[in-house]
């Protein structure tokens, strides 16, 4: 995990407790037991107790220290299941639907939330990432201000300097064709996300053209969610719509827009919609070979973020990190 010490050293001043959905799924052990190690960071795992220790044992893990929550004998879930119906009165949400629902590792991790028994919470070894979004628009909710959630990946790649080179992309994992207002608040929150990884955001709204060399509906949308962005944000150093290599190469940059501070520096990203975002920092990982950490889910009222199904133990313990360090 490259260049995140300063997170580890903020948890280490400031402990805070995660909640996993999938406790007994062996990578969420495996990096449990390091997060335990590491002595900054307290799990809880949901799951039936005995299940999650003889599967902790099988594989090899120590997992001692870590709270294992189960929904089936929890105190406070009576409490819950009327919290739940309270979230969700607008609904007619009945108690014996909640209780159904807070049955599920899903909804009973992001209530532990709610309820402020955990700060944040983790999930998506095995759910999809719909089943870990929706119970925290559901429970959680948006900020103030916020329409939407969204998403940014961070990209992490050691340079020659010794100093390593860190990105942010979004949106590549949540909204597929986001609107103009759905980038001006993709953009404010990919660039405060940014911020706590270390990166001075320096934002590009990107497209095929840049600052009019090319026509077309996507480009306008680009151009239009940069100066709303700008309007919303006058400090924050944005430019758009523009060309990838216009963006990141001072070369290009001098050609395309002299006059662009933003320009052949920029390193916080927005793309157009999922297809371009998705597709933009796998290439960066495969090729440019940036460590990718996320999706980070931004616009919530509390930081909960969703794993690959495809993760490993290493990619669990990064993104525990990443989600403590945000709450």
């Amino acid at each position: 995990m490259y260049g995140f010490g300063s997170l580890i050293e903020t948890l280490k001043k400031n402990p805070k407790k995660i909640v996993f959905t999938e406790g007994n799924d062996p990578r969420i052990l495996e990096a449990t037991s390091r997060l335990l190690a590491s002595n900054f960071l307290t799990p809880i795992l949901v799951g039936n107790e005995k299940e999650v220790m003889e599967a902790a044992s099988e594989s090899g893990f120590n997992i001692r220290g870590a709270q294992i929550v189960d929904p089936e004998n929890y105190e406070r879930f009576d409490e819950m299941v009327d919290l739940l119906c309270e979230v969700r009165k607008s609904k007619g949400l009945t108690k014996e639907e909640a209780t159904k629902m807070l049955k599920q590792g899903n909804y009973f991790g992001t209530m532990l939330v709610k309820m402020g028994v955990a700060d944040a919470l983790l999930g998506g070894a095995t759910y999809s990432t719909a089943d870990t979004v929706r119970p925290a628009l559901q429970i959680i909710k948006t900020k103030p201000g916020n329409k939407i959630v969204s998403s940014c990946f961070i990209l992490v790649r050691p340079s020659a300097t010794g100093e390593n080179e860190v990105l942010a992309m979004a949106d590549c994992a949540i909204n597929i064709k986001p609107s103009e207002d759905d980038l001006v608040e993709i953009a404010i929150e990919s660039a405060e996300c940014a911020k706590i990884f270390g990166i001075d955001p320096k934002v590009a709204f990107l497209s095929y053209s840049t600052l009019g060399s090319g026509k077309g509906e996507d480009v306008d949308k680009m151009r239009n969610a940069a100066k709303k962005t700008q309007d919303a944000k006058p400090d924050l150093p944005i430019l758009g719509e523009v060309q990838f290599d216009a963006a990141v190469s001072p070369r290009v940059a001098r050609t395309k827009c002299p006059d662009s501070e933003v320009a052949g520096h920029a390193n916080t990203f927005i793309f157009p919609d999922i297809n371009a975002g998705n597709i933009g920092y796998k290439i960066a990982q495969r090729l440019g070979n940036f460590e990718a950490y996320g999706p980070i889910l931004l616009g919530l009222n509390a930081p909960i973020n969703d794993l690959s199904r495809g993760c490993n133990a290493g990619e669990v313990y990064s993104m525990a990190i990443i989600t403590a360090a945000l709450s």
